[in-house]
């Protein structure tokens, strides 16, 4: 019997068995195939419009409204004021942005418990510019089966002219939205005089950068923005559940689907409604297929719910095959009375009634606010020291903020010590949403406080009534 020490072992590689149908690879990263969304007509497609419309008609229009003798809603960041309506802001405003930022995501919470993805389907921007570059696109290459068509074909002169055209109206569109944007935070009178005479570098940069982003979010990136980049789409689940209204399809009903005939009888065949059309699917604008259930892709537009209605109604079936519904609904056979009737669940009255709260409490806020600030900044050059007259002076800094948009004139006075006095101006003149920094004087007869830190309140009264009273607290030092 032969040994097999010192032998040499032969080293066989084991490669994995082939696929069934060939040896064709599996690539990781597969590009995403373009959406061509068909255009169809309905209640939810009429409403995607109404707000495509109501939405832009403000953003294009708001920066050219005039309140007075300045932009009715600007955010001049330059200056550092926000004016917004009647309102002028200032940076120590900050906590109406954080209240409006906390109502915002408080609102959003809300409507996604009740109804989905209300927002993503009809207000968002990234909704809004795709639809308007869809329609343009459909109005220059014609619709689905012709885009796809010039898509496939070659360069002939018809794609070339048709494309051309295509583009020159998206970039369009897209520099008007970025100089519309910049409009907001640079006067937008003062920026189209600068940019028709090419000033204002950062201006064009940024009108440049926002047309940009329009351009390809817009024009080529659309639905991989809402399933890749958006996070609302990833954490929305968090705040559905089982009663929230989304668009769903009934498959109690649907199934099993196949094509047929308006004159075949479903029920001989043992078939359900759903004719396997795919007409919902043509007309999704992120290109899903709703009859698999929920997905995180959906956008809640309900586009499908229009092309379903419209397919059942040729087909003479019932509709809302596909519909706003909840999945309650569907698994317990609800009524639409039931439905409505949960809507009114704690978690969505919990919501209503912090929103209702917070957005009381900004409104009064507002309304209740001093259109003057005060600032008091001790001098640190002298804390104290005796003047002519046998006097004690401390030196003071006020920094006034006029908040209103007229001149006022302010009353200074001092208060909080016996026998304190203004030794210096005690009027003073502000110009509308100006701030304006003036030295201010108070003394006290020498030794008439004993020596250390005493509270004083400077009083800034305006001459005009209602136009601002602001007591602010500061000290007065003697010294030992």
């Amino acid at each position: 019997m032969q040994s097999d020490k010192g032998k040499r072992r032969k080293i066989i590689p084991i490669t994995p068995a082939e696929p069934e149908g060939g040896t064709d690879k599996v690539p990781m990263f597969v590009s995403e195939k373009k959406v061509y969304s068909r255009s169809i007509s309905g209640v939810f497609a009429r409403w995607r419009w109404a707000m495509v419309f109501l939405t832009q008609l403000f953003f294009y229009g708001m920066p050219w409204l005039q309140w007075g003798e300045r932009q009715m809603l600007l955010f001049d960041l330059e200056a550092r004021r926000f004016y917004i309506f009647g309102l002028v802001l200032y940076p120590q405003d900050f906590i109406y942005l954080t209240g409006l930022l906390i109502i915002s995501a408080l609102a959003l919470f809300l409507f996604t418990a009740v109804a989905g993805r209300l927002w993503c389907g009809f207000s968002c921007p990234q909704t809004v510019y795709t639809e308007i570059f869809v329609w343009i696109e459909s109005k220059v290459e014609g619709e689905r089966s012709a885009r796809m068509r010039l898509d496939k074909n070659g360069w002939t002169f018809e794609k070339i002219w048709k494309k051309s055209l295509k583009q020159f109206l998206w970039i369009a569109v897209a520099l008007w939205t970025g100089f519309t944007f910049v409009g907001y935070f640079v006067p937008i009178r003062e920026l189209a005089v600068q940019l028709l005479a090419l000033q204002g570098n950062w201006q064009m940069f940024w009108v440049l950068f926002y047309a940009f982003a329009t351009y390809g979010n817009a024009g080529y990136m659309r639905e991989q923005v809402c399933k890749y980049m958006c996070p609302y789409a990833r954490f929305q689940s968090a705040m559905f559940d089982n009663d929230t209204m989304v668009v769903s399809y009934d498959g109690e009903r649907g199934e099993p689907r196949a094509p047929r005939t308006k004159k075949d009888d479903a029920k001989a065949l043992g078939l359900g409604d759903c004719i396997d059309c795919n007409m919902c699917v043509q007309v999704c604008p992120v290109g899903i297929d709703i009859r698999k259930g929920l997905q995180y892709e959906c956008i809640g537009c309900g586009l499908c719910i229009d092309a379903c209605n419209s397919v059942m109604d040729k087909m003479e079936y019932p509709r809302g095959l596909i519909r706003l519904t909840t999945q309650n609904a569907i698994t317990r056979a609800w009524k639409h009375a039931q439905v409505i009737r949960r809507i009114f669940r704690p978690r969505v009255l919990i919501y209503t009634a912090v929103l209702v709260a917070l957005s009381t409490a900004m409104i009064a806020s507002l309304v209740m606010r001093e259109p003057l600030k005060v600032d008091v900044i001790r001098d640190r050059a002298a804390l104290s020291r005796i003047v002519a007259g046998g006097k004690l002076e401390n030196v003071y800094r006020l920094q006034i903020m006029n908040a209103t948009e007229s001149e006022q004139r302010y009353r200074i006075s001092a208060t909080g010590l016996d026998h304190l006095e203004v030794a210096s101006e005690q009027e003073v003149v502000v110009g509308p949403a100006e701030t304006r920094g003036i030295a201010v004087r108070l003394q006290i007869p020498y030794g008439s406080a004993e020596p250390g830190s005493h509270p004083v309140y400077f009083n800034l009264d305006a001459v005009k009534a209602g136009s601002g009273k602001v007591s602010e607290k500061t000290v007065f030092l003697v010294p030992r």
